[in-house]
């Protein structure tokens, strides 16, 4: 009976707590909630506020209270997808109850001020939040107000176990009696159900946010740090409560019991701080898919009740700012291929960080990151895993990448699964794995449990429509294959044919819209010859077999899984639509739009193509430069047979052309002809002479891929009803082709420092003389037939790897490479001496460089930053009120510099766009856009206006242009000649009417820096440029000009040799590669005579030779190398081709703004930090640049090994070997000197000792002279007059001797004016 009474006397009194619906819910700051009003208090909140507010409680304490959870969103009685959860955690220790406090004041503040506060209602609506104020009811009540230290034992629960103690540790395990603490294991089980993304545990005792891991594997007391995998995003997490808590992000808690206390930026990590074996934060981390830190909120740990008003104010942001974070980083879904369903447990697997997390039940995961570039990976048991490279993380909101996953395809009864794993194990240098067929990743192979039945035969779908396809009705085809398939197809465009239609490219792979590292990229070409038509309807039939078998096709499921397949079914949609069916040998239609064959259009190795580059061919060559491919078939009609390289002779002869590979090309070819159909009888063919210029051969000389030409019959347009008998004689063979990429050699060339993939790395085979090269992330792949070979692997600063391969008949070998940096140790770690320290931005600024230098991250900024435009050429008012306007609306990023006058009294305008633009920062590259040198040429003059535009409108919306204008100075003279542009005349290609200034003339032949070289006084648009190149602050400057299509660099003068030629080559290069036409070549210029440019870059005295020009003289006195770039034949062209022009040459200029970031950067300074200004560095024992304010310095360089000597006046000589990158931010050095000690080469001590010696020596001698002169003196008076009658032949004499040798005079009068000081002093020092 009396146990019953209790059981009702209990039940009542919850009862009571359930129902204070009278209770009020404004906030007085005045009192602290015991168990009961707390409870109430909740309720009636959840009561007031239930669209946005539930109650409920996870467990019971050990006396039985209910640890009650708020729960705070919008629709907060139902999961739904897309929001992260995160969770708050107070009053672990019953004493510290500041937290238990601030959490009912946070609650209290998100529901009152929802729908008042934007911010709050974004953070509510978006955010699935978990609020518990007391995590220990218990020990609370036993707590005692102004308990400032703890003496009354409220911390433990009441069974006395401390609860941050008592959660599974990873050195230690579970050393705690589950049944002791019920309020841990109720918060485990919370944990593992809801996945949180992020957490704070608020506690008190000092001022601080600490942070993983709370302890160590040897448990020291105290500062040992003890590191995490995400230790850069803990810190970051704690700095942002930290740095929004006045006290706290001083570091400095100044608590009575610890006055020397104090913490970097207020926050620590947790074993460094003291260790705890046992922590939340650690358990949160490690098994709870929860990034979690430790607030400490008071110096008290349970303070009077008249500061809680203010400890509230002081953690209001910080709580507030914190929640915010679960938004930053990646998300997305993870999804089955087959249904679209969602998969949960899906293992997301960040490339680099050793810590994964899980996806939850609606497929649905938060990655926390910190800005940068990331690989990113999903994981399934059962599934093919899936990885999406490059994945680019921005400030603010969480980047989306949604993944898609097939299921692995079982081939038979006991037959194995295959289970794809990241590795973690870093190999040996080298490595060799044989793989037979396997997926990118490294695969582990398990046996399937029990005997299934026999699964019965497999007929794969067959196409059933056969029909010719014009272009409209093959574009609609395409669309809906790329509807109906989202996640295996991707369709897209590599350009237009002459009449404007697009070239279209089908993707087919389990992630078609990226390149996957690790698997191979193959492409099929069609209907290059526009009557030729089987292969284009053999390419709408393949991709309609691949869609439809994708899934319950073995075959075609790996094919798909594992192979990037590019289909593009007709590359001369204009020559189609003018063919006829039922041609068996005609040539209509067989040529594009402008009657050019386009298989004679290529580049040739053995004889020159003078006719035209026709934008079919352009688009694909830019195409086939854009992508890894490997292998590759142009499909053709006419006859039967498969051929290979090479097409022609380099003698002219017919006769058996045989390339490098020729044993690889007939194996290929024999995998087509061997499974076709048709039964080619020859089978195979390579005779040299059909023709030059064709497509095959430009593929293996040009880019990795191997391609060979299918002839599919001799019927060139086949009436509509013979396709199906084409479809079944080539079916076999189309999927065995595409087979063959799966064959001889693949891997990934690293860096062994960090692992990080190196692009551009050569594969070389002994005997074979073909390299092939890395892709963008590392990996490559190198067609071979079987047999065992020598493999080399090399790169720009690192030393090369040889290895042993054996090629067996089936399957490929997997060959990696670790190399390790020319200037390192045997570990592969720089070599010591001052090293930077680069903070998390300028490491995230380098990985944005290398992004955009590679793959397609230059070319995703142009999309991104498009503006609507409307081009016409602007006059001189116009221009300048263009450039006062950009000042007006963008006064933070922009400042208007005169640099002087024309002759007719224009103001020359030099426009500064910075985030600091009137403040110098010598640390930061600065580059020189110029324009209008000749004013006949105004098409650089509009492309730097809207460049600059482009700039400023897209600054603080782009991520990347407000980074890069942050990072670099960057200055804009449009016009140089605003003269000869009022006089120019539009749609004048060749006329030289405004080329000159007001008095005729030719400002790029008025650059002289010696005044011995000038016969007239210069002009002020020369003197203005004068000056302004004088800076000496430049690192690169690119001048626009017009007239040609090509970019030329230093030196206009005739000169035997060029200095540093190789980087000033390169940096053409940059521009020319980046432009979609320049760099083939072609300039297609009749006006001047130059049509076959090799890569569209000259030396420029090799175009037009000439004295006084403006990159030389930025060269050789500026200090500054300038590349001229001409934008198009036409020097004055048509308005309406302005859009054309800027679409072609803003990746160009975007490109130089990346370019200036690389090469070599650095500061000089003394032993004591003193930076040395004025210090002279030589690359390369020739070209020289010198330090700036602060003893900064930045250097251009072309890829590749360099050496670099500092000199400064006092100083030692300082010596270092630098490797440049074409893809890595700039090489950051320090460079130390040590006074120099030395006199003419010898040690100082040595020098001084003997000078004195000598002086010594001196004084006794002449004491010896003088007596013995005194001695004789009367006796020589007499000899004196004889003298002075000569006096006038020995000042003679005198004077000849002063002006030294005939070979002195000489010196003296071919000595260079210009030469200064500093070189002077470098010269003395060699």
């Amino acid at each position: 009976m009396s146990l019953l009474c209790i059981c009702l006397m209990h039940y009542c009194t919850s009862c009571k707590y359930v129902s204070p619906s009278t209770e009020g819910t404004v906030e007085t700051y005045n009192k602290y909630y015991n168990y009961v009003e707390l409870t109430g208090r909740l309720q009636a909140l959840a009561q007031k506020y239930p669209h946005i507010a539930n109650l409920s409680s996870i467990g019971r304490s050990v006396q039985g209270r209910e640890l009650w959870v708020m729960r705070i969103t919008q629709d907060p009685n139902t999961d739904s997808p897309g929001k992260p959860k995160f969770k708050y955690v107070g009053n672990m220790h019953g004493d510290e109850t500041v937290s238990r406090q601030v959490l009912v004041y946070l609650v209290e503040h998100l529901l009152t001020k929802y729908a008042e506060e934007p911010r709050i209602s974004e953070l509510v609506n978006n955010t699935d939040i978990y609020i518990m104020p007391s995590m220990n009811p218990d020990g609370f009540e036993k707590s005692v107000e102004g308990d400032c230290s703890g003496e009354n034992r409220g911390r433990n629960n009441a069974n006395d176990v401390d609860l941050n103690r008592s959660f599974p540790d990873q050195f230690d395990g579970t050393t705690v009696n589950s049944s002791s603490v019920p309020e841990v294991m109720a918060v485990i089980r919370w944990i593992q159900e809801k996945k949180f993304v992020l957490s704070g545990n608020l506690h008190g005792g000092t001022v601080v946010a600490s942070y993983p891991f709370d302890d160590s594997a040897s448990h020291q007391q105290e500062g040992h740090y003890s590191q995490s995998e995400d230790d850069s995003l803990f810190r970051y997490l704690a700095l942002v409560y930290s740095s929004n808590h006045p006290v706290m992000k001083t570091g400095q808690p100044n608590c009575p019991e610890a006055m020397e206390e104090n913490f970097k930026d207020g926050i620590t990590n947790g074993a460094k701080w003291y260790d705890v074996p046992g922590g939340m934060q650690d358990y949160n981390y490690l098994y709870g898919n929860c990034l979690e830190i430790t607030m400490e909120l008071s110096c008290c740990k349970y303070p009077p009740t008249a500061q809680l008003h203010n400890e509230w104010d002081l953690n209001r942001e910080s709580l507030v700012a914190y929640i915010e974070k679960v938004h930053i980083g990646v998300r997305g879904y993870v999804k089955e291929a087959l249904n679209g369903a969602a998969l949960t447990n899906v293992s997301i697997v960040v490339t680099g960080i050793r810590h994964n997390l899980t996806t939850g039940k609606y497929g649905d995961y938060y990655r926390l990151l910190l800005p940068g570039t990331y690989d990113i990976t999903a994981v399934a048991t059962g599934y093919t895993s899936m990885t999406v490279y490059s994945v680019q993380v921005l400030e603010g909101k969480a980047t989306e990448c949604n993944f898609t996953l097939a299921p692995v395809v079982s081939e038979a009864a006991g037959s194995t699964t295959t289970h794809s794993i990241p590795s973690t194990d870093e190999p040996n240098i080298p490595t060799t794995t044989s793989a037979n067929f396997s997926n990118s990743t490294q695969t582990r192979v398990y046996p399937s449990e029990g005997n299934s039945p026999p699964l019965p035969e497999h007929l794969p779908i067959q196409p059933q429509v056969f029909r010719h396809h014009n272009y409209a009705d093959m574009e609609l085809f395409l669309r809906k294959y790329s509807s109906e398939f989202p996640s295996i197809v991707h369709l897209y465009s590599v350009g237009r044919s002459v009449e404007q239609r697009e070239l279209y490219v089908m993707v087919i792979s389990d992630n078609p819209t990226v390149h996957e590292h690790g698997e191979p990229e193959f492409k099929y070409v069609a209907n290059m010859h526009g009557n030729e038509v089987v292969g284009r309807e053999l390419m709408l039939n393949l991709i309609e077999y691949l869609c439809r078998n994708y899934g319950t096709d073995l075959e075609v499921t790996k094919l798909v899984n594992n192979t990037r397949i590019h289909i593009m079914p007709s590359m001369n949609p204009d020559g189609y639509e003018a063919s006829n069916e039922g041609d068996v040998k005609g040539t209509k239609g067989r040529n594009n739009s402008n009657n050019f064959d386009l298989n004679r259009n290529f580049p040739d190795q053995f004889a020159t193509i003078t006719e035209p580059r026709q934008p079919e061919t352009v688009a694909v060559m830019n195409w086939l430069k854009g992508n890894p491919f490997v292998l590759s078939a142009n499909l053709h009609g006419g006859s039967l047979v498969v051929n290979y390289p090479y097409d022609d002779d380099k003698k002219g002869l017919s006769q058996y052309s045989q390339s490098p590979d020729d044993k690889v090309f007939q194996q290929v070819s024999r995998a087509y002809s061997q499974v076709n159909g048709h039964r080619m009888s020859a089978g195979l063919n390579n005779v040299s002479l059909w023709f030059h210029g064709g497509m095959q051969d430009w593929n293996y000389l040009n880019t990795n891929c191997f391609e060979v030409t299918i002839e599919l019959g001799c019927v060139k347009y086949p009436l509509a009803r013979d396709l199906p008998q084409y479809w079944e004689q080539n079916r076999r063979s189309l999927l065995q082709f595409i087979h063959q990429v799966h064959h001889g050699i693949k891997g990934t060339v690293s860096d062994s420092r960090d692992g990080t993939g190196i692009p551009n790395a050569t594969i070389s085979v002994e005997g074979i003389d073909h390299n092939v090269t890395t892709a963008h992330t590392g990996d490559y792949w190198r067609l071979l037939v079987p047999g065992t070979y020598s493999i080399t692997a090399s790169a720009h600063g690192y030393k090369s790897v040889r290895t042993y391969a054996t090629v067996q008949k089936d399957g490929v070998e997997v060959v990696d490479f670790r190399l390790t940096r020319v200037h390192s140790d045997s570990n592969g770690q720089p070599i010591e001496g001052p090293q930077p320290t680069k903070n998390p931005s300028e490491k995230e600024f380098e990985s944005l460089i290398k992004d955009l230098s590679l793959g397609q991250g230059l070319e995703k900024l142009v999309r991104d930053t498009a503006t609507e435009k409307i081009f016409r050429y602007q006059r001189y008012k116009e221009l300048s009120a263009f450039l006062r306007g950009l000042t007006l609306n963008f006064p933070q990023i922009t400042s208007l510099h005169s640099l002087g006058q024309s002759v007719e009294f224009r103001t020359i305008l030099a426009l500064e766009i910075s985030n600091k633009p009137e403040e110098a920062e010598p640390s930061e590259p600065k580059i020189r856009f110029v324009a209008g040198i000749h004013g006949n040429a105004p098409v650089g003059t509009e492309l730097l206006l809207e460049f600059a535009a482009c700039l400023c409108i897209n600054y603080g919306k782009n991520p990347v242009i407000t980074r890069l204008v942050n990072e670099t100075r960057i200055v804009i003279v449009p016009s140089i000649n605003p003269d000869g542009r009022e006089q120019s005349v539009e749609k004048q290609c060749t006329s030289t009417q405004g080329l000159a200034n007001a008095h005729g003339k030719d400002l790029d032949t008025d650059f002289f820096g010696n005044a011995s070289q000038r016969v007239v006084e210069s002009q002020p648009e020369t003197r203005a440029m004068m000056d302004l190149i004088l800076d000496k602050s430049y690192t690169l400057s690119v001048a626009l000009d017009g007239g040609a299509l090509v970019a030329t660099y230093p030196y206009d003068k005739p000169v035997q040799s060029v200095e540093n030629e190789g980087t000033l080559k390169y940096l053409a290069s940059v521009y020319a590669n980046n432009h979609p036409k320049m760099h083939l070549g072609e300039t297609g210029c009749s006006n001047n005579g130059q049509s076959n440019i090799p890569d569209g870059v000259m030396r420029a005295a090799e175009r037009l030779s000439h004295m006084g020009s403006m990159k030389d003289f930025s060269m050789d006195f500026g200090h500054c190398p300038e590349i001229t770039v001409y934008t198009g034949c036409c020097l004055y062209p048509p308005a309406e081709q302005l859009a054309t022009l800027w679409a072609e040459n803003k990746k160009p200029l975007l490109s130089m703004l990346v370019e200036v970031h690389k090469g070599v950067r650095g500061v000089v300074r003394d032993k004591s930090g003193k930076p040395i200004v004025g210090a002279i560095i030589v690359l390369n024992g020739g070209v020289r640049v010198f330090t700036v304010e602060g003893g900064y310095f930045h250097a251009l360089l072309a890829p590749g090994n360099h050496n670099i000597e500092a000199v400064a006046d006092g100083y030692q000589q300082q010596r270092q070997e630098v490797v440049v990158s074409s893809y890595e931010a700039a090489i950051s050095l320090i460079i130390e000197f040590d006074m120099d000690n030395s006199i003419f080469g010898l040690p100082r001590e040595f020098v001084v000792a003997s000078a004195a010696a000598s002086m010594t020596a001196l004084v006794v001698t002449a004491c010896i002279i003088w007596c013995v002169c005194a001695a004789k003196s009367n006796r020589q008076k007499d000899g004196f007059h004889r003298l002075r009658q000569h006096r006038d032949d020995y000042e003679d004499e005198i004077r000849l001797t002063s002006m030294g040798s005939k070979k002195s005079l000489l010196a003296h009068e071919f000595q260079d004016e210009s030469e200064s000081d500093e070189e002077t002093l470098y010269a003395n020092k060699i």
